[in-house]
């Protein structure tokens, strides 16, 4: 339910902002156009940097460049990746939110912020470098979304199960892992995770827990299924087979009313990591 409140939040602003994010997309990519974010195929994508959608990923970066590139802008802030010298980071700043949803994005920052922290040390999780209520800064991971990445070797989805696991066992569940842009094929093949801003830690580990716990292996099977369907073991068919409650009130209501606000109302359709493409 969370997620889709926080959803339908973004499709409205998008409708209302349509023109200025066209204009910024244009800077990032001159040969985007409007319409286009769907069209392309994974080949043509450049090297996405730990970015959250395939249609912001930065420009080259020069080292004398002082400037923020943005990788998102939207009614809740702004979501940057910031060279400072040697040092290249990812920066989420909430002063450009709108005054009404500020207060919501300072929540989601601070959110986020307390994850990372319960998070620190676990390898394939951006660490936090800073978070003064305005900014957040969390380290730079390099690699490519799931949908670009495409990982067909099954250590890689060995490895993904044990970073689950290890978020499990420090008291998170992360509770997007359907979204393949919150998956990161990393440079060295392994994966990483992003996004945590409707993650939930906590140090009780009660049903409701290992129920959200069980929804992120699921979806990580889902991607598993996808990308290296030979790898899929007869377990994790029947994990794959047996939807969880919440899974099907989700699929059931606040999906289809998502859908309709996207679809219907704007136009939007949202492709599970291929971007908001316009219809």
């Amino acid at each position: 339910m969370c997620n889709c409140f926080w959803q339908t939040f973004e499709i409205f602003e998008t409708a209302r902002q349509k023109t200025k994010s066209a204009n910024s997309i244009s800077r990032l990519d001159p040969g985007l156009r409007r319409g286009d974010e769907g069209g392309r195929s994974a080949k043509e994508w450049p090297l996405a940097q730990d970015c959250q959608t395939p249609t912001a990923y930065p420009p080259q970066m020069h080292s004398s460049d002082p400037q923020p590139h943005i990788l998102k802008s939207d009614a809740f802030g702004s979501i940057a990746i910031v060279r400072d010298g040697e040092r290249v980071y990812i920066r989420r700043d909430i002063s450009p939110a709108h005054w009404w949803l500020r207060g919501l994005a300072r929540w989601a920052a601070a959110r986020e912020a307390r994850v990372l922290r319960a998070l620190e040390g676990i390898d394939g999780v951006p660490a936090l470098l800073k978070w003064d209520g305005e900014k957040l800064d969390r380290s730079y991971i390099a690699g490519q979304p799931m949908q670009i990445g495409q990982p067909r070797d099954v250590y890689y989805f060995r490895r993904a199960h044990r970073l689950i696991r290890a978020l499990r066992d420090r008291g998170v569940v992360h509770n997007d892992l359907a979204k393949e842009p919150n998956w990161l094929v990393r440079e060295d093949g392994m994966p990483a995770v992003v996004d945590f801003q409707i993650a939930w830690a906590t140090q009780r580990r009660g049903g409701l827990f290992r129920l959200l716990a069980r929804e992120d292996l699921r979806h990580l099977l889902k991607h598993k299924r996808m990308y290296c369907p030979q790898a899929i073991t007869p377990v994790e068919r029947r994990v794959l087979a047996k939807r969880s409650w919440i899974a099907g009130s989700w699929n059931a209501t606040g999906k289809r009313v998502y859908k309709f606000v996207a679809r219907r109302l704007f136009g939007y359709w949202d492709n599970e990591g291929e971007g908001r493409v316009r219809r």
